[in-house]
């Protein structure tokens, strides 16, 4: 099943990925990155899914998300009927649940429940024991309940159940998480536990102050960060999703269920355009926790609570989603040193004061520890921005967010009277511009390069312009801009950088990839910023016709295949979508400070 024809269902703790068939085929409990019960998409149903569907051939699928919520409706229609399921995560906090309700619609339509818990990724089989109206799940620290009045029986270490639905039924289904060692949760009244749910959306969402042509897509957008979000911490996750390929087939499969740094600053502006100013709050806190500490410890991403030692292996159980292996847990790049997070940290910081987030009290002490380490380390290689493995390179990207690190120090001063040695800093600052024009420019063509010495183009410098590192007229940001588009795109979808048969050579990895939806977007905020309004529209209304039918998208789309590939939904591209869409939009025209004035 393609990764479009999956919806996202979530409770601010973990989330899961429900087919259009019915199926919930990726969950993960009691967290994010937490060991998947329901691992299917990442291998076949015995790895882990719950099904409800019809036990004849389906003729017709609609689903959607009620309004302004994640709360998710998937009719199927059938020669007998109509039902309708309902999916949803309800927000309670310590013990995570799965809420289902299948609704007879018309006609009567006989349905078949198969239930198949494995956990740790689809590796373990539980021990199942069943009473009146209840099932268990046990292994080891993990426990799930299933309660429903329809009755089950195990069949070859399965649980099924068929039923038929008639119009006007509601049949309910609850499957609880806890602790092996607790007692089973309170169990939920399903019906109730749907209207809380979409009363709380609802209600959370009563912040957006989006004002546009694509208040759809935004709100949809922010919906979905918000179902990313650690709430006990404020993290935002990349995806719920890993190893998700960006390749069909191929080796580019990653774990994105952390918290990545370099998200920060674009988090936090497309939270404060849209209203979400508690959320851009906890974001900034989570950041300030997961870094306190040495500058030299600094890590490009971190669990949700913020943890540190995330740890990379691979499962081979797991055949992989359309045989794209290997399956990989943990993600070794948390151990890489780029550069440019220091910039991301500086900028996220600054921006905060600049829309009126109130400052940690010990926040300055922590930015000028940074900024003494950029200071030291500005001249060392390092992996870069697209977390390349291969040997460290001077990415220009990296030495402009050394340069950003500096330049927001001050603007401390500047701005907000914080002490500071400020000459010291103006200094610094030219000295990494001018080395990044002098060794990050091709003087053949007059475009910055993706390192020094080398005649790639790389699509991360289109946020030269955005971060301020140069007026967006500046004749080098001009032919970056058209050489990134001339040669970077397909179809109008930007690559980050060429992943023909040279990607080996640039990082350290076979070649091929699809095209890279947050690159794409950024383009839009180039070409906005050069003042060609018009082709930004264009190409943005081409970009949201690549998500799915209920709004999601993913981290890359290919255009050959004409399909979403990469982990899904990916938060990083709906940020970026945001931002988009409010620096194209007239009616949120002043409303936020850019980064680039």
């Amino acid at each position: 099943m393609k990764i479009e024809e999956y919806a996202l269902i979530g409770d601010t703790q973990t989330a899961a990925l429900v087919s259009s068939a019915g199926s919930i085929d990726w969950l993960c409990f009691p967290r994010f990155d937490s060991g998947a019960c329901f691992a299917a998409l990442l291998g076949e149903a015995e790895h882990g899914h719950w099904s409800i569907a019809p036990t004849e051939p389906v003729t017709g699928t609609r689903r959607r998300y009620r309004e302004d919520t994640l709360v998710l409706e998937t009719e199927l229609t059938t020669a007998s009927g109509t039902i309708r399921l309902v999916d949803c995560m309800p927000i309670r906090g310590h013990h995570p649940d799965v809420v289902r309700v299948v609704e007879g619609v018309d006609g009567a339509v006989g349905m078949h429940l198969e239930l198949v818990v494995r956990f740790d990724y689809g590796q373990v089989i539980p021990w199942v024991r069943s009473g009146a109206g209840w099932l268990s799940a046990v292994a080891g620290p993990d426990a799930l309940r299933l309660r429903t009045p329809v009755p089950t029986e195990g069949r070859e270490l399965t649980t099924v159940a068929d039923f038929t639905v008639r119009a006007g039924e509601r049949v309910p289904f609850v499957l609880s998480w806890h602790s092996s060692v607790e007692d089973p949760p309170t169990a939920l009244d399903a019906d109730q536990a749907i209207e809380e749910t979409e009363r709380w959306w609802r209600r959370w969402m009563r912040s957006c102050t989006y004002r546009g042509p694509w208040a759809d897509e935004v709100r949809r957008s922010v919906l979905t960060l918000k179902a990313l979000t650690f709430q006990p911490t404020g993290g935002i996750v990349a995806a719920p999703t890993t190893s998700l390929p960006e390749k069909i087939g191929g080796v580019r499969n990653w774990d994105y269920r952390y918290c990545w740094l370099r998200d920060a600053t674009l988090t936090l502006d497309a939270l404060m355009q849209t209203g979400f100013v508690d959320e851009a709050g906890a974001w900034r806190d989570w950041l300030l926790r997961a870094v306190a500490g040495a500058p030299s410890q600094l890590q490009i991403m971190y669990g949700p609570a913020g943890e540190r030692r995330l740890t990379e292996c691979e499962l081979p159980w797991l055949p992989g989603y359309e045989g794209s292996a290997p399956v990989r847990v943990g993600n070794a790049a948390a151990e890489q040193f780029q550069l440019d997070v220091y910039g991301e940290l500086m900028d996220s910081m600054n921006q905060a004061r600049r829309v009126g987030i109130e400052p940690d009290a010990d926040s300055w002490e922590l930015q000028l520890a940074v900024v003494g380490f950029v200071a030291e380390h500005w001249r060392e290689p390092d992996e870069g921005i697209w977390e390349i493995r291969g040997p460290r390179r001077h990415f220009t990207h990296s030495k402009a967010m050394a340069w950003v690190a500096v330049d927001r120090a001050v603007r401390g001063v500047q701005e907000f009277g914080l002490p500071g040695d400020l000459d010291a800093w103006r200094d610094l600052c030219r000295e990494i511009h001018d080395d990044i024009c002098t060794n990050g420019v091709d003087p053949a063509r007059g475009v910055f390069t993706q390192s020094y010495g080398s005649t790639e183009l790389d699509a991360s410098l289109l946020l030269l312009p955005i971060v301020g590192f140069l007026p967006p007229d500046d004749p080098r940001i001009v032919a970056t801009v058209d050489a990134i588009q001339d040669e970077l795109t397909d179809g109008g979808f930007v690559r980050r950088y060429r992943a023909d048969e040279s990607a080996g050579a640039v990082d350290g990895l076979p070649p091929g990839e699809a095209t890279f939806l947050p690159c794409s977007f950024w383009l839009v905020d180039a070409l906005a910023l050069l003042g060609r309004t018009d082709d930004a529209r264009r190409l943005f209304e081409q970009l949201l016709q690549v998500a799915n039918d209920l709004g999601l998208i993913a981290e890359e789309f290919d255009p050959v295949d004409r399909r979403l590939v990469g982990n899904f939904p990916q938060a990083f591209s709906h940020v970026a979508l945001v931002n988009a869409a409010c620096h194209l939009s007239p009616e949120m025209a002043g409303r936020h400070p850019g980064r680039h004035e």
